[in-house]
Parts: C-alpha cells; structure tokens; sequence
C-alpha cells in the first residue's frame, strides 16, 4: 500500500463487551472561561448526542479549541459544569477525571508524537500503560489501525521519519487505540502542507461514517465538516450565536456573522 492512501476498514463499535452510550453523552453548563480579562467562553450551554458529529465554526479566538481543552482536563472552567456520560467532570475527583478521560481521545494541531518511539509504540504505549492491555494485543490493534490509515509499512520508523501527514495520520491511529467514546479533533490540517490535507481528511471521514465514536471538531475545512456534520455550531465571541444541520448553515445561515464569516472562509 502507497503512503499516500488508506483502507476502508470495518465498523468497530468499541471495545467487545463494553456497552456503547446512548442519549445526551457530553454537556456544558454555564461553563465560562476567562484568560485574566478576556472571556473566552461566555456561560456556554450545549450538548452533544452520543454518535454524533459535531463541528465547530467560527473566527478565531471565538472559543472553539478552549471547549476540547476543557474536555481533556487540559483547563479548568471558571465557572459551570461539565458533564461526559452522566459522570460529571468539572468539579470531580482526580480519580473521577482519570476515568473520564479514558473515554476521550484527542487529536490536536501539531501530532503531538513521542520523538523517541517508533510510530508502533506511539500507538501501543498508553492502551498498555492506562488501560492495562497486553503487549500483544496493543500491537495486533495497532496494526490494523495502521492498515486503516495506510502506514502499516512505517510502524517501526520514528516521527521524524514520517511527513506531516503521516504524522497525523499515526495520531489519529494512536487516538483510536484507546477506543474513545469521543474523539475530539482540534484543527488537525491546519499545520499540513495543502497537498496532505485531503489525505487526512479522507481518514477522518472514514471514521465517521464506519464507526459510532462521537465526533466534537473544530476546523476551517467547511466542505469536510458539511459532510460529516450531523450539526454545526457557529461561535463568536465565546458564545453560540447559530445552530443548526450544514445544510442549513452553510446554504441559509440566518445570523449576519455567519454570513460574514462563511463569505470569507468558503
């Protein structure tokens, strides 16, 4: 297989035995959260239902990345709550917070891989150090994630070794392999060269129509997020100020800032 292709690969509802949610999965309740001075999220209300694809648009400084952030436990809000599976996670124990975050997987702007380790290891390492997986079966997972995003000839390279593209496709792989109930993606082609976006792109999408793992992204790829969206949100100033299906945001946005900032992005 090329490096620059991917396999279609089959529906993996999670881990055997371990039930999928349904219903109301993520919530945020008057979450607000301030940077000195600055709000930058403004009593933010919303939810997201368990298997589906959520994106957020919006210029930037607009709050998007703070809402993953907070998510991964990477930020405290000032104020309100934070619900992921009935389990709240702000405020909560340490111990509450490491179990939720179990649940969650992350891929961010800047790949974020171990320098050190080889793209199999980057994969393997935390379902065997968090989740307690055997070895073998780490890696017999690993390998079919990296079928699926078309680098199974790379995993005994470092990061280094690898394109930009690829190394965002191992994160994504590396994100998958704790079987998240939620993936969370952070701009993830915005530090790509023009050329590896739809590569990546293509993966993602992949994921989303074969997989039930509920999607929150934040992104400027508006033809990606209308076609995996089940719902889009458009934020400004750390607030929602229009929701609604892509179609309908994309081709009748009714708030004059969507319409402003969709002329300048599409």
């Amino acid at each position: 297989m090329s490096t620059d292709t991917h396999a279609p690969f089959e529906k993996k509802p999670g881990t055997p035995g371990t039930p999928r949610s349904t219903g109301e999965l993520i919530r945020l309740e008057q979450v607000t959260k301030r940077f000195g001075d600055h709000t930058v999220l403004d009593h933010l209300d919303f939810s997201v239902d368990a298997g589906k694809h959520v994106t957020l648009i919006g210029p930037s400084g607009s709050g998007k990345t703070t809402i993953l952030r907070l998510l991964m436990t990477l930020l405290k809000p000032d104020e309100g709550t934070i619900t992921v599976d009935g389990e709240q996670l702000f405020p909560a124990s340490e111990k509450q917070v490491r179990e939720i975050r179990k649940k969650i997987g992350m891929v961010f702007q800047q790949f974020n891989l171990f320098p050190n380790m080889t793209v199999l290891r980057n994969i393997t390492e935390a379902p065997v150090t968090v989740l307690g997986m055997s070895k073998d079966a780490a890696e017999e997972r690993a390998r079919e994630l990296l079928e699926m995003v078309g680098l199974t000839e790379h995993l005994a390279k470092r990061p280094g070794q690898l394109s930009g593209g690829q190394q965002q496709r191992v994160a994504i792989a590396r994100a998958l392999a704790m079987r998240p109930q939620v993936l969370l993606l952070d701009e993830v082609t915005s530090a790509l060269d023009p050329e590896l976006v739809a590569g990546v792109l293509d993966v993602l999408r992949d994921i989303a129509r074969s997989t039930d793992i509920t999607m929150l992204c934040v992104t400027h790829e508006m033809n990606f997020a209308r076609d995996i969206s089940d719902r889009v949100l458009m934020f400004d100033q750390g607030r929602i100020i229009e929701a609604g299906a892509p179609e309908k945001i994309f081709s009748e946005p009714e708030h004059d800032r969507t319409r402003e900032f969709l002329s300048a992005v599409l």
